[in-house]
């Protein structure tokens, strides 16, 4: 049974934990905002194959910049479990007589909600860079994009948190694992630049189809279909928000 205090109560502690961060809000925002600044305005005036022409490389970016962000703020949010392993309150809140789900649920409420202001964040910084939105559609359609993004490799995070003790070791093996993800999406550069062999791989990454759905909704150019790239993206929140809640159920407490 789903115990909406529950939900409520571990939202706005990861809330109260990530206004209280000051470096920690620093510190998402700057790769991104660093990518964001000097490769859009160092490749602004330069022809990039595979782009249409009336699509500059800074409204191309943007999507992909806000991907990054969300992929890299939302499974570094598995770090939390593992903090509050270490600290004891793992363990309390897993004793306490509320269904798993209902923690699973709050912990990802509170990781999509801080995943979802540090891209706003970027969003509006990219604004004085030259970005334009589009209507206030395409405005909620990116909205929904951005949702099932967090959602979805929150969910990943997740399920190496509950397999993993060390908060070095999961920095360590994240990193390995975004990286390829964040490159193979097409976050910096058309899919059809890819050889062949690369391009059959990025189809199998869930953030491909996140990004391109952003394009499709903030830029109005997409590789694939908007719809197709929404059904995708809400299977693998599906997917992966049910393998962290089992994982989650599995794990150790201490």
């Amino acid at each position: 049974m789903i115990d909406r205090t529950a939900i409520a109560v571990l939202w706005l502690r990861e809330m109260k934990r990530f206004l209280r961060a000051k470096s920690r809000i620093i510190g998402a925002l700057a790769m991104p905002l660093f990518f964001l600044a000097f490769l859009g305005m160092g490749f602004r005036r330069m022809p990039i194959p595979g782009l249409e022409e009336d699509v500059g490389y800074i409204r191309f970016l943007v999507p992909g910049i806000l991907g990054m962000s969300l992929l890299f703020s939302s499974t570094f949010g598995g770090m939390s479990v593992l903090w509050d392993r270490e600290f004891g309150f793992l363990k309390e809140i897993m004793v306490a007589p509320v269904s798993r789900i209902s923690i699973v649920l709050g912990r990802i409420a509170g990781g999509v909600t801080t995943a979802i202001i540090q891209a706003a964040l970027i969003l509006g910084v990219s604004l004085f860079l030259g970005f334009k939105l589009g209507s206030p559609l395409s405005l909620g359609l990116g909205l929904v994009f951005m949702l099932l993004i967090s959602i979805t490799f929150l969910g990943l995070g997740l399920i190496f948190a509950s397999k993993m003790k060390d908060m070095q070791g999961f920095s360590i093996v994240m990193n390995f694992v975004i990286f390829p993800i964040f490159f193979l999406s097409g976050a910096l550069y058309p899919l059809e630049n890819f050889p062949g062999w690369v391009r059959i791989v990025s189809y199998l990454d869930p953030l491909t189809y996140g990004v391109d759905g952003l394009r499709a909704a903030f830029i109005g150019v997409s590789s694939f279909h908007p719809v197709f790239d929404l059904a995708l993206m809400s299977v693998s929140a599906l997917v992966m928000i049910v393998s962290g809640a089992y994982f989650f159920d599995k794990s150790e407490s201490v």
